[in-house]
């Protein structure tokens, strides 16, 4: 049987964050391919900049200043934890090996948790609202004709869709640049933390002593222009399709963006059917064959959060 002295527990700290340690590192998280990290010094951060498009023009006279748009677009930081309780007669009678897994899981699941916010955030861009007041993926996304916003606002869709498809979406998107569609904001990183004096309440009245992770954060978008989502079959026509529409999209004033859509986001059961399409090296076109040009074209993230 073993004493429990503060040795001991301190031990039992420093092996419990080396196995959390060790599984941090058992899973790749898939978030950094679409969302910029943001860091976060406060309840929420305002993206006022969203809706701009840094571009150049020739400069004649004085600059032409423009102040930030003023969406006031708005992420606001949750908290989050997740917690394991060790009982003290567990410690007592040396049968501390089968929480080694568990802390090994909480350090893998802390690893993919932005996973869990960012793909689901897709699902939810049909009917959440982005910088300009339409939801992410809109059929009535308005672009202004005119630099200074007195033109005439055009409706541009960033969805795709065929009414007699049943099958599950998938998404084209430009992760090209310095900022990606969607928005990872960190305002604390994860922090591994323990409840293990005598005066605490759990390990006194209930003889347990609590390891756990917290953190801060949350997840929103940024520019709808950079992803299209699409309800239709997946093939080389409908990837033309999709692909030409971004290529096409303009920022106010009608300054083409020059995007490069060059990700394919999809979940598992479309896997297959995009592996086989995409690394063709022949395809049909009538009774003709032809190179299949969209070869080696796209990357493909398939996620199974969507």
């Amino acid at each position: 049987m073993a004493i429990i002295t503060p040795q001991l527990i301190k031990s039992l700290f420093t092996a419990y964050k080396a196995n959390f340690q060790k599984g941090l590192g058992m899973a790749a998280p898939q978030y950094t391919q679409i969302a910029t990290t943001i860091p976060s010094s406060t309840a929420s951060n305002t993206y006022g900049w969203l809706g701009q498009w840094p571009g150049f023009r020739e400069w004649i006279g004085e600059r032409a200043i423009k102040s930030m748009a003023a969406h006031g677009y708005q992420i606001q930081n949750k908290s989050y934890e997740s917690t394991v309780g060790v009982k003290r007669t567990d410690i007592e009678d040396d049968n501390l090996g089968i929480y080694a897994p568990m802390f090994q899981e909480m350090g893998r699941a802390t690893s993919v948790f932005p996973d869990e916010l960012t793909f689901p955030l897709l699902k939810e861009g049909f009917n959440t609202q982005c910088y300009d007041g339409q939801y992410f993926f809109d059929n009535d996304h308005p672009v202004n004709s005119q630099v200074d916003g007195q033109g005439t606002d055009t409706s541009v869709s960033n969805i795709i869709e065929d009414a007699n498809y049943k099958g599950p979406t998938w998404y084209l998107m430009d992760t090209t640049r310095a900022i990606k569609p969607l928005i990872f904001q960190e305002r604390k990183k994860p922090r591994f933390v323990a409840m293990t004096t005598e005066e605490d309440e759990a390990v006194f009245m209930r003889g347990e002593y609590r390891y756990g992770v917290d953190n801060r954060c949350n997840v929103g978008f940024a520019f709808w222009q950079m992803a299209i989502a699409v309800k239709a079959e997946f093939s080389l026509d409908s990837l033309w399709e999709v692909h030409t529409r971004m290529t096409e999209y303009k920022a106010d004033g009608l300054r083409p963006l020059a995007l490069k859509p060059n990700l394919i986001v999809a979940p598992p059961s479309l896997e297959k059917k995009i592996t086989q399409t995409l690394n063709r090296e022949l395809i049909q076109e009538g009774n003709t064959t032809v190179s299949n040009e969209l070869k080696n074209r796209f990357s493909t993230l398939i996620s199974r959060r969507l």
